[in-house]
């Protein structure tokens, strides 16, 4: 079962060692004041560089694109800098990277973005969701969002515009492609579910409406760079920062279908990851494996066994390991091996140094 884990595959004009996929995590650990990437950062992505593909964690468009303190930006050139240490790092290790372009939307709080009162597709407060700030300690100081604003014609063509800025920013910090996160309750995403959008213009109502915010982002980023190197994670069933879709599956499979329209190079499923869980319905995937003929991530409580039967079904072509890689730098020997799994320590996840973050050692084999 786990060899078909590590049949090679092309991307893309990558060819990946595997078919491993290290996704996105915050770890809040950019250097202020500027939230540029850094020397730690770099060494942390370069020890998990045996990855087929590594999606680095989710990095902010702009300085109002920002949903949590310490998290790195793209948008300066002291960021664009010092993600290129993060991209030689993990390319010396023979390692494949993608960016995450991140706009939080209204999953903020004005200490975080300069004061300013947070935009969204709709005036809609994020009922029971925090974000952390930086309160003066090491710790983070967790906060309750605000009221966003609604966004004007022109905020719209404004953000669409930086994330195409964005992606090239991105493509000059050496990484290998982007992927656009367009999941779990952040600004695209608020755009696509239904409950989330009460608009009545033509970004709002029908689910054409709802997924047109989506559609022209990627149209500006593949123009900017080209459809090989763009690709787009979605959560269709989640609920994480309080967006709620009525139809899911109807509005999640019109957005497959437009994603294979657009000829993104791949399609990065993030499935809810909680303990008790219910699984994504196998009807779901299969109408997700009809509609979009590109590459398909899927990433949520995925163990050897259940990663690869999602491989031979066919119904994924990659599979994400979340959590797993943050302390199992060598996942992927761990894995071939059989060796067993480290788990990671809650407490440092998010902000501070390198303790929880370059300290996990690779196995030893007596």
């Amino acid at each position: 079962m786990k060899n078909a884990l590590f049949q090679p595959m092309q991307l893309g004009n990558l060819t990946l060692k595997n078919r491993i996929v290290m996704p996105p995590m915050t770890r809040s650990r950019a250097s202020q004041p500027g939230n540029a990437a850094n020397d730690m950062m770099a060494e942390y992505y370069a020890q998990r560089a045996s990855a087929g593909l590594i999606i680095a964690e989710g990095t902010q468009i702009s300085a109002m694109a920002q949903g949590y303190a310490w998290t790195p930006g793209i948008y300066s050139q002291e960021q664009i800098t010092g993600w290129k240490k993060v991209t030689d790092a993990v390319h010396a290790k023979g390692g494949a990277i993608f960016a995450q372009l991140w706009h939080v939307g209204r999953v903020t709080h004005p200490d975080n973005i300069g004061g300013q009162q947070p935009i969204s597709s709709s005036a809609i407060k994020a009922e029971n969701v925090k974000v952390f700030i930086d309160n003066g300690t090491d710790e983070p100081g967790f906060v309750d969002v605000v009221e966003p604003r609604e966004m004007t014609k022109q905020d719209i063509k404004n953000v669409v515009a930086e994330y195409r800025q964005a992606a090239l920013n991105a493509i000059e910090a050496g990484f290998d492609g982007v992927e656009l996160h367009a999941a779990n309750g952040y600004l695209i995403n608020q755009f696509i579910d239904s409950e989330a959008n009460n608009r009545d213009d033509e970004y709002g109502g029908c689910i054409e409406n709802r997924l047109r915010f989506l559609g022209e982002v990627i149209e500006a980023m593949v123009d900017a760079i080209g459809t090989d190197r763009v690709g787009v994670r979605l959560a269709p069933f989640t609920s994480l920062n309080g967006t709620v879709d009525k139809a899911p599956v109807e509005t999640y499979t019109a957005a497959a279908i437009l994603l294979d329209y657009l000829n993104v190079v791949y399609m990065h499923i993030a499935e809810v990851d909680w303990d008790d869980a219910p699984d994504t319905p196998s009807e779901f995937k299969q109408a997700i494996r009809e509609a979009y003929t590109g590459t398909i991530i899927y990433a949520g409580r995925y163990n050897t066994d259940k990663a690869g039967q999602a491989l031979i079904s066919g119904v994924a072509d990659m599979v994400g390991f979340g959590r797993p890689f943050i302390a199992n730098p060598d996942l992927p020997s761990r894995i071939k091996n059989d060796y067993p799994l480290a788990n990671h320590e809650p407490s440092t996840l998010f902000g501070g140094a390198e303790k929880g973050l370059l300290d996990y050692p690779e196995y030893q084999a007596i």
